[in-house]
């Protein structure tokens, strides 16, 4: 099966030849640079040139010449071979001839996320070796990989969040067929691939949109990344959602991506009637109809407006929303760090954690104290567990760490024990980030490569080391953070998959594959009936009782994450998880908890 995903950005290969077209709302002249010829582009209104050059197929490469001096490539590039400052080579999408035609995707409530980086995956760095571990990972118990963003980006190296052409795979990974191939046969192996989008800036380097589209930014918007994208301006806002929205259309149907992750949508920043965010998902769900598509949001602002449910309990739009509140929880918990945002957790964690667990966020207008107290969220108790994806690591968690070490590195891998089983057999959507099914030792760093343009690459290394100077641990010394521009701070951020043969790494990866083989069995069943609501409390302060209800019955977490022990009667129910003992009653030691079911 051929598919190809028409946009009015782009090349495209049409019958006769190839379509060129570029919005260049703010150049005077333009001219296409193809295979070494110029050939100038008429004014098609409204900002737009558009071109059809006969004879042309894939394979040909083009640039745009602005206003007579700057060559750049498109915009909306389907492979860069050269990197983001070289030319654009047209890709046919035809040419790939997909072996996934019954594939329509999973529902929601079988979904357990795997985040990945492809180039720290595997020692090689590629889709073709990534997809290799594609079985593993299914045995396992995931049933969708999540990758971090593929957009691509400057040099040779970065977690993907600096991507300025978002149409372009990065080359550094593979071409085009590589990741088409990788996500065939993850769909043969039953796996969902999930992409993560971003949307709400450009990385600082090889982003030419300023040349030949002033309008794209606003300077009415300010982000941590300057100037605004302008998805609400009156004559640019059109094209600009148009550019984004088709993105996401293109990752789902040319290379049939399962779902999308988009990035921090607090800083879409956007004052129109009808929200980016809405217009994205409406738009989605109408032309993809009869697939499972999953959207799922990061958003700081805790806004349960996205995720709402319909009569019949399905998303209208996004499906669900990272649940950073519960992470904060664990994370406190686990480690006792209450530096940054962790502090707005650690006057009452144990409480925190049982209302995320029982409604989602943990914050729900209340004031936030790492906001200067100002109202932070909205109310999700009505939202069901599967608005939510759970994670006790992810990138960002571990990333953003000085050191980038992992939570097996921080804790008590009796406590990760718990807290392990309550994110995995929760009814919420859980994540494992790559390598945390078998604790992996090798860290996740932040490393980015902006050579040649050193004064760039000196201006990172410096804000890296200042950013955390004011953390005791570096108060005096910030020499010992890794160098972020240094090959060897990304080949150190490889996981190892021979570690999972040997202790202890053995059985932390056995109890996560018996953790998820319960999930399988007894929780997703219980999950696709209807839900009916959960509470929590607190039978002591250092005791969290949830239980959820459904249609097709109950699930109970009870954890003790105190010092003395606390016991649990049984009531005649089924137990499907215990590190706690006993038979009529459950005794739960320090740090132990219990899973129970029943029918209503």
């Amino acid at each position: 099966m051929r598919r190809a995903h028409s946009m009015a950005f782009g090349s495209e290969v049409v019958k006769d030849g190839v379509r060129f077209a570029l919005w260049a709302p703010t150049a005077q002249e333009v001219t296409l640079v193809l295979d070494g010829a110029d050939h100038p582009i008429p004014d098609a209104g409204e900002g737009w040139r558009r071109v059809t050059v006969p004879g042309v197929r894939g394979g040909a490469r083009y640039g745009y010449r602005i206003d007579g001096d700057l060559v750049v490539p498109d915009p909306a590039s389907r492979f860069q071979p050269d990197d983001v400052s070289g030319l654009s080579e047209v890709i046919d999408p035809r040419a790939y001839d997909w072996g996934d035609q019954d594939w329509t995707g999973r529902p929601w409530e079988e979904v357990v996320l795997y985040e990945l980086h492809v180039g720290t995956a595997t020692p090689e760095g590629t889709y073709a070796a990534l997809e290799a571990k594609l079985e593993d990972l299914r045995d396992l118990g995931v049933t969708a990989i999540e990758l971090l963003p593929l957009a691509d980006f400057k040099g040779t190296r970065n977690w993907g969040y600096d991507g300025v052409l978002p149409y372009a795979p990065d080359g550094v990974y593979g071409r085009p067929d590589a990741l088409k191939h990788l996500i065939d046969t993850a769909h043969g192996l039953g796996l969902m691939v999930f992409l993560d989008a971003v949307y709400n800036h450009f990385g600082p380097a090889g982003n030419y949109l300023n040349a030949y589209a002033k309008t794209f930014f606003t300077e009415r918007h300010q982000t941590p990344w300057g100037a605004g994208i302008n998805f609400d301006g009156e004559t640019s806002g059109p094209v600009v959602r148009d550019y984004f929205i088709e993105n996401a259309l293109y990752w789902l149907e040319e290379y049939h991506f399962d779902g999308i992750r988009f990035d921090a949508v607090h800083a879409i920043l956007d004052d129109s009637k009808r929200h980016f965010l809405g217009e994205l998902a409406e738009t989605v769900r109408a032309r993809l109809p009869g697939r499972h598509i999953h959207l799922v949001l990061e958003n700081e602002a805790n806004q349960a407006r996205w995720l709402e449910r319909d009569a019949q309990g399905h998303a209208i739009q996004h499906n669900a929303q990272w649940a950073d509140d519960l992470h904060h929880c664990w994370h406190v918990l686990l480690t006792g760090e209450d530096a940054g945002y962790y502090a707005s957790f650690a006057d009452k964690p144990v409480a925190h954690l049982a209302r995320c667990l029982s409604e989602g966020f943990a914050y729900q207008g209340e004031p936030f104290p790492t906001l200067d107290n100002h109202p932070r969220g909205e109310s999700s108790a009505h939202l069901p567990p599967s608005a939510f994806v759970t994670f006790l690591q992810n990138h960002d968690q571990v990333g953003n760490r000085a050191l980038g070490e992992r939570l097996s590195a921080l804790c008590d891998p009796g406590k990760l024990a718990l807290a392990r089983a309550g994110l995995l057999l929760s009814p919420q959507i859980p994540m494992l980030w790559m390598g945390e099914e078998w604790s992996a030792s090798a860290p996740f760093l932040f490393f980015v490569d902006f050579a040649p343009d050193e004064a760039l690459n000196t201006a990172v290394r410096e804000g890296r080391r200042r950013e955390f100077k004011s953390f005791a641990a570096f108060a005096d010394d910030t020499s010992v953070i890794p160098d972020p521009t240094e090959a060897r701070t990304f080949t150190d951020s490889r996981i190892d998959w021979a570690e999972r043969a040997a202790p202890p790494h053995r059985s932390v990866l056995a109890d996560t594959r018996n953790l998820l083989q319960i999930r399988h069995q007894t929780i997703v069943p219980l999950t696709k009936t209807r839900y009916l609501g959960a509470e929590a409390t607190l039978p002591r302060p250092d005791v969290v009782d949830c239980t959820w209800t459904y249609a097709g019955g109950w699930l109970r977490f009870v954890a003790n994450v105190g010092t003395e022990a606390f016991t649990v009667a049984r009531d005649g129910a089924q137990v499907i998880w215990s590190s706690g003992s006993g038979d009529a009653s459950i005794e739960l030691p320090s740090w132990t908890g219990v899973f129970l079911t029943g029918v209503k």
